[in-house]
């Protein structure tokens, strides 16, 4: 369906009331914590004290953007690393999507992303492009430990932003929170009260601050990846580790899934591998806009677009 027969609105903002909400920045990106049930205001500050450390301390094993990160320590020196408390579901996943991807989605797309001018400085001024080693060459993880045969710089953008969002999510959980939803700038982990959903747009890709259409979530998360807000000489975030480019066949996508650290990484390997090849391993529902404009999503993605025709490319 070409986008030009979907009518663009304004995306629209949730209808349920506000009880509690935060607003920050952390990771190098906005978060918005919204709470939807009575709060009292001593045990809110205590919980967002609570989660403002627990994200700090991510950002300290996983951030490639630090000098004192874990990660940073193993592009130094090679060796035996134990890997922080929280690992194994985010390095499981990337093993996971590192196979069915045939190695398009992967943590060792550091070094190229430095090279490409997605570094520290933020210098947005692309080197040499070289291809980054296979995981098989130079990872060896058995966790708790992971076993770095030369050093390398990981990186874990495609699901690590996710992943967080169910870390917070978990937060609020452990203490009585059963109405929230956790945005990290866009990727969103929602649980609603019963018969009571959130509705979350999505954005027109290249109509800023305009929408195509509108997700509905309960007790799900939603995803999204896209070209256009990082975007510099040729390049994007998502960087082909085989071909050195940044794919160029899809402008945008949004995944549902049960956690956001599968939304986020699917919302990756959704670039670079065909949906119904991640169906048969995961469970989920999606929604993307390919570079001719044309929409295509799972039958059971719960959104509604902006058009008077409705259909489901394949």
């Amino acid at each position: 369906m070409p986008l030009s027969k979907l009518k663009p609105r304004p995306k629209r903002s949730a209808s349920v009331p506000e009880v509690t909400r935060w607003r920050f920045e952390a990771i190098g990106t906005i978060w918005t914590i919204e709470i939807l049930e009575p709060l009292p205001v001593g045990k809110a500050k205590a919980l967002l004290a609570t989660i403002r450390r627990r994200i700090a301390g991510f950002d300290r094993s996983y951030s490639r953007f630090r000098d004192d990160s874990f990660v940073t320590r193993m592009a130094a020196a090679a060796g035996t690393y134990r890997l922080p408390a929280d690992a194994k579901p985010l390095l499981d996943l990337y093993q996971s999507l590192y196979a069915v991807t045939q190695g398009a989605v992967t943590p060792l797309i550091g070094s190229v992303l430095v090279e490409a001018g997605y570094d520290a400085a933020y210098s947005l001024q692309p080197g040499e492009l070289h291809h980054p080693p296979r995981w098989e060459e130079v990872l060896d993880y058995q966790y708790p430990y992971l076993n770095v045969v030369q050093p390398v710089l990981l990186d874990v953008g495609a699901a690590g932003k996710g992943y967080l969002v169910d870390i917070v999510s978990g937060l609020l959980q452990e203490r009585g929170v059963t109405a929230f939803c956790v945005d990290a700038g866009g990727d969103m982990r929602v649980q609603a009260t019963s018969g009571r959903g959130l509705e979350v747009g999505l954005e027109h890709p290249d109509r800023l601050g305009e929408g195509i259409g509108v997700a509905r979530l309960t007790d799900q998360a939603i995803c999204g990846s896209a070209g256009n807000r990082r975007a510099w000489q040729g390049f994007n975030h998502i960087i082909n580790p085989q071909s050195l480019t940044s794919p160029g066949e899809i402008k945008a996508v949004w995944v549902v899934a049960p956690t956001a650290l599968l939304a986020d990484g699917l919302s990756t390997a959704l670039f670079f591998t065909p949906a119904h090849e991640l169906a048969r391993q995961y469970s989920f529902e999606y929604a993307l806009v390919r570079a001719d404009d044309s929409l295509e999503y799972s039958r059971a993605f719960p959104a509604t677009f902006f058009t008077e025709e409705a259909g489901t490319e394949r």
